[in-house]
């Protein structure tokens, strides 16, 4: 009898054995999604065209030779150190503003920055025909931050409704706008993947542009784009901080290229990742599935809410007065032509 209860005792309890279970789980799962993510990035990044199927296949067989074949926990310790030379490897890699660019990514704006007084370079003013079919333009211009008075984004959607590429667009007393678009700067010959934009296949660029340009681009000449604007709420010191922290970053590009990251640092992201901690709003999982980045601005009080997002959205469509506005001297204010404003009270402070 006490035999049996000394036996009973010593055998783990149900609760602790559930436990183990479940560690174990989520650990195989872990080195499962680390092995998948070394075997791509191998394919993806090593930057010997040839080797990358053999390398990639040779790691990929070579663990599962060792979940099979390798006792644990020599195959727990095998797979991570694999996964820790892999990663070790790929943080290695080093960005390059040195590449043989598409000629409207070529040239990198910058920005002088003196107190009230700005002068942005650089700025894009690309002349189309079709959408591959361009002159590309660049002119400089001078500001005054105490001019500057909107701060707009822009919401434009290719295919999927959970996916959007955002931009901003700031206001100046003259009418005139800025629109900042962060995007991948790609070489000759490559195209945009979600997949690759995962791993580091480009470098990362802020292009500063006239709105006749960027804006234009997505409403008159690629196909099966649509462009929602949405007038901000922001408060005037807001915006000029965040337009500040668009140029610094511009410079900081210009003098230190980085990777663009379809996750950490793209055309949303990176617009919550520049700011100040203290200024950071609070994170939501609308900020990775971006094409729901209206409801959360709706929601924050960010764009006016005396409309219902639906109508306030289908009022932002710009398609058509963009085709309709074209080439016209003022695209930016015919665009803007029926898009509900900020509510009067805010609106005053900005005058």
């Amino acid at each position: 009898m006490e035999t049996k209860t000394a036996a009973a005792d010593a055998s783990p309890r149900p609760r602790f054995v559930w436990l183990r279970r479940i560690a174990r789980a989520l650990l195989w799962c872990g080195l499962g999604l680390a092995t998948v993510w070394a075997v791509a990035a191998l394919y993806f990044d090593v930057r010997v065209s040839w080797l990358r199927m053999p390398l990639a296949a040779a790691y990929g067989l070579g663990l599962l030779a060792v979940w099979v074949w390798v006792r644990r926990p020599w195959k727990c310790l095998v797979t991570a150190a694999a996964f820790a030379l892999v990663l070790a490897w790929w943080l290695s890699l080093r960005p390059s503003n040195n590449r043989d660019w598409l000629p409207d990514l070529a040239m990198l704006p910058y920005a002088d920055i003196d107190g009230n007084k700005i002068t942005i370079h650089n700025i894009r003013n690309c002349d189309y025909r079709t959408e591959t079919d361009f002159d590309v333009r660049h002119y400089d211009r001078a500001l005054e931050l105490d001019k500057l008075r909107t701060a707009d984004m822009y919401m434009v959607y290719w295919g999927s409704p959970l996916i959007a590429h955002t931009m901003m667009s700031f206001g100046f007393a003259d009418g005139e706008h800025v629109c900042f678009s962060i995007e991948t700067r790609k070489e000759k010959g490559e195209e945009y993947s979600a997949v690759k934009g995962l791993f580091r296949q480009f470098e990362l660029t802020y292009v500063i542009a006239d709105e006749r340009d960027v804006v234009r681009l997505r409403t008159n000449y690629r196909q099966g784009e649509e462009v929602y604007l949405f007038r901000s709420r922001a408060a005037p010191e807001s915006i000029r901080q965040l337009f500040l922290d668009y140029l610094q970053r511009a410079n900081h590009l210009r003098e230190h290229a980085e990777w663009y990251n379809a996750v950490t640092d793209n055309c949303t992201t990176g617009i919550r990742a520049q700011r100040s901690t203290a200024e950071r709003a609070p994170w939501d999982w609308r900020i990775l599935v971006n094409g729901h980045g209206d409801e959360l601005l709706y929601e924050r009080g960010l764009i006016a809410t005396n409309l219902p997002l639906a109508e306030l959205k289908e009022r932002g469509h710009i398609n058509a007065r963009a085709r309709a506005a074209d080439q016209a001297a003022d695209f930016s204010q015919r665009i803007r032509q029926g898009v509900p404003e900020m509510n009067a009270a805010t609106a005053s402070d900005h005058k």
